[in-house]
């Protein structure tokens, strides 16, 4: 009877801490940068490529248009990406855009919700391309998840990057810029 107090006593301590990471830190923010050794116009048109999306995160899917100008500010998007064998569909709608300069983004889930920059700019011919990640999630225990799960989540980040620098180095679509907005994939 006696182990089973202090059993019980140590349950109760673990699950309290675990509560306490959610509420201490509520929210995650990190940011990732890698260097590609391609013009800054080529880099962003392959990294708003649909089509190439695959290439770069892990586990990705499908991308559906839900509503608005795919693009543009407002559009939104399902994203469906296969995480540990299950399907997870993200919320997507475009905060931001700026052609071949940045792109800013809000991600509803179940499980959280993320602001995410993905920005770029030219130094001497190549691009620096740069993420910025806030995610909080949604209720207690899935933020005291996400508390103990920071470094992954930024791992994860880095080899998506790390993939989108491969994409993007190996890429031989020829990409038109038709106009600042568009862009014109020539399949020759």
């Amino acid at each position: 009877m006696k182990y089973l107090k202090y059993i019980l006593g140590i349950v109760a301590i673990l699950v309290i801490v675990f509560f306490l990471l959610g509420i201490i830190k509520p929210e995650l923010s990190y940011n990732c940068e890698i260097m590609v050794d391609k013009p800054l116009a080529e880099s962003w048109a392959v990294s708003q490529d649909v089509e190439k999306m695959s290439d770069w995160l892990v586990g990705f899917q499908k991308f559906e248009h839900v509503s608005g100008t795919p693009n543009t500010i407002g559009a939104v998007s399902d994203v469906y990406f296969i995480t540990d064998g299950q399907e997870m569909v993200i919320r997507e709608t475009i905060t931001g855009i700026v052609p071949n300069e940045s792109v800013s983004m809000s991600f509803t889930s179940d499980f959280m919700d993320m602001d995410y920059i993905l920005s770029m700019v030219s130094i001497d011919g190549k691009t620096k391309v740069r993420t910025s990640t806030k995610a909080k999630g949604n209720g207690i225990i899935s933020k005291s998840i996400m508390a103990l799960m920071e470094n992954s989540m930024e791992t994860q980040e880095e080899t998506n990057l790390s993939h989108l620098q491969k994409t993007i180095e190996n890429n031989t679509k020829n990409y038109v810029i038709k106009t600042e907005d568009s862009i014109q994939i020539n399949n020759n």
